[in-house]
C-alpha cells in the first residue's frame, strides 16, 4: 500500500483536547480502511502566513500513514466538511519517514553537511 502524509490546520480557539478529537476522528478513518497510522506529530499552535477565514493562528497536525486511497479519499472528505478544519494537504510520500519530522527539529544532517561544506570552501 502506498505512504501518505496529511497536514491540517485547525481552528485557533479548539483546545488541544479538541484537536486531538479530530486528529483520533480522521485517522479511524484510515484505520477502518485497513490501513495503518505510521506516525502522528501536533505541531501546536502556530501563525499563520496570511487570514483564513479570520483566524490569525492555527493548530497544525501531521498524520502519516500507509493505507489504500479509498480510505485516504473518505478520510479527506471528511476533513473538507469538518468546520473545524481550515486548510489540509495530503502528499504521496515514496518511503515512510524516519524520527522526527522537521518542524520538530529533526533531520538536520543536510544543515550540517552545508555548513561543513562552506567552512572548508573558506
Amino acid at each position: 500500500m502506498p505512504y501518505y502524509e496529511t497536514v491540517f490546520i485547525a481552528r485557533q480557539d479548539l483546545s488541544p483536547a479538541q484537536v486531538e478529537d479530530l486528529t483520533k476522528l480522521f485517522t479511524g478513518f484510515i484505520t477502518a480502511g485497513e490501513g495503518k497510522i505510521l506516525k502522528t506529530e501536533s505541531w501546536g499552535l502556530r501563525q499563520l502566513a496570511y487570514r483564513i477565514n479570520k483566524n490569525r493562528k492555527g493548530h497544525y497536525v501531521l498524520i502519516e500513514s500507509e493505507t489504500a486511497p479509498a480510505a485516504l479519499i473518505e478520510m479527506e472528505r471528511n476533513i473538507r466538511l469538518n468546520e473545524d478544519v481550515l486548510r489540509y494537504m495530503t502528499l504521496r510520500l515514496d518511503e515512510p519517514t524516519k524520527g522526527p519530522s522537521a518542524i520538530l527539529g529533526g533531520d538536520r544532517s543536510n544543515d550540517n553537511d552545508t555548513a561543513t561544506t562552506e567552512k572548508d570552501a573558506a
